[in-house]
C-alpha cells in the first residue's frame, strides 16, 4: 500500500498552496471543449488524485476543490466553479480519506480483487475511448488552451482497445506479483472518480439552469467524465507511487 506523506503544519500548508496550483495548471493546460454541456474534458483528475494518495483528505479536499474551481474561473466557465469547489473538494477528501485505509482480507482474496478492479476499468477505458475519443482528435495544450488545435491526428479504436488490455495485464499483474492489495488503490480512485461524475451530472441536470439560465444535455457529459477519471487514475497512481520511493525524506 501507498504509505502516507507525514509533515508538520508550515510543510502542509506550503503543500497545500503548492499543489492548488498544480492542480489549477494541470486542468488548465489541456482542455477539450463539450459544446452540449458548455463544459470542458481535462487531465486536472490526475492531479486531485495524486495529491490526495500523497498527503490525506484535507490537503486533497482543499486542493481539489479550490484548484479545479480556480480553473473553471480562469477558463471562463465561471457557472460550474461553485459546483467544482463541492464536487472537486468531495472528491478529493474521499480519496484522500479510502486511500488511507485497508481492509483485512487474506491474499488470494486482495488478488481476486485486484483483477476484477483491473477488469472494469480496462473494459472501461477500451469501451469509452474507441465510441467518443477514436478519429479525429484536436489537442490544444497551454494556459490558457488556443482558441486552434496545437496538433489534429487520427485516434484508431484499436488503440483504446490495446490500452484497455494493458491496464487489465498491469494490474492485475501488480496484484498478483508485487502486492496483492493494489486492488483498493485503483478501487479508490474509482469511488472518487464517481462522485466527479455523479455530481456533475446532477448539477447540470437540475442546478445549472435554474441557477444559472443555461441550458445542457447532462447525459451528454457522462462518458468525458468517466474517461477523465479513468485517465487520471491510471496517470496519478504511478506519479504517487513514483513520489513516495524518490523522495523518501518526506515521509520524515
Amino acid at each position: 500500500m501507498l504509505r502516507r506523506i507525514s509533515m508538520s503544519t508550515t510543510m502542509r500548508l506550503a503543500m497545500t498552496a503548492i499543489f492548488t496550483s498544480l492542480v489549477a495548471a494541470v486542468t488548465m493546460v489541456f482542455s477539450l471543449y463539450v459544446p452540449q454541456t458548455r463544459g470542458f474534458f481535462n487531465i486536472g483528475e490526475t492531479m486531485v488524485y495524486t495529491t490526495a494518495l500523497l498527503f490525506g483528505p484535507f490537503v486533497g479536499s482543499f486542493a481539489g476543490g479550490v484548484g479545479s474551481s480556480l480553473a473553471d474561473l480562469l477558463l471562463g466557465f465561471w457557472y460550474y466553479a461553485p459546483a467544482t469547489l463541492v464536487i472537486k473538494g468531495l472528491e478529493g477528501g474521499l480519496v484522500g480519506f479510502l486511500g488511507g485505509l485497508r481492509p483485512k482480507l487474506n491474499p488470494k482474496l486482495w488478488k481476486g480483487f485486484t483483477f476484477t478492479i483491473g477488469l472494469i476499468v480496462g473494459v472501461l477505458l477500451g469501451g469509452i475511448g474507441s465510441l467518443y475519443y477514436s478519429g479525429i482528435v484536436e489537442l490544444r495544450l497551454g494556459i490558457p488552451p488556443p482558441e486552434n488545435p496545437n496538433l489534429i491526428f487520427t485516434v484508431p479504436p484499436e488503440f483504446w482497445y490495446v490500452l484497455g488490455a494493458l491496464v487489465v495485464i498491469l494490474i492485475a499483474l501488480t496484484g498478483f506479483v508485487w502486492e496483492s492489495d493494489f486492488g483498493w488503490l485503483v478501487f479508490t480512485l474509482l469511488i472518487g472518480g464517481t462522485i466527479m461524475v455523479t455530481g456533475y451530472f446532477l448539477y447540470q441536470k437540475f442546478l445549472l439552469f435554474p441557477l444559472f439560465g443555461i441550458e445542457t444535455i447532462a447525459e451528454a457529459e457522462i462518458p468525458f467524465n468517466v474517461a477523465q477519471m479513468l485517465i487520471g487514475l491510471v496517470v496519478a497512481i504511478p506519479i504517487a507511487k513514483i513520489a513516495m520511493r524518490s523522495f523518501p525524506q518526506l515521509k520524515s
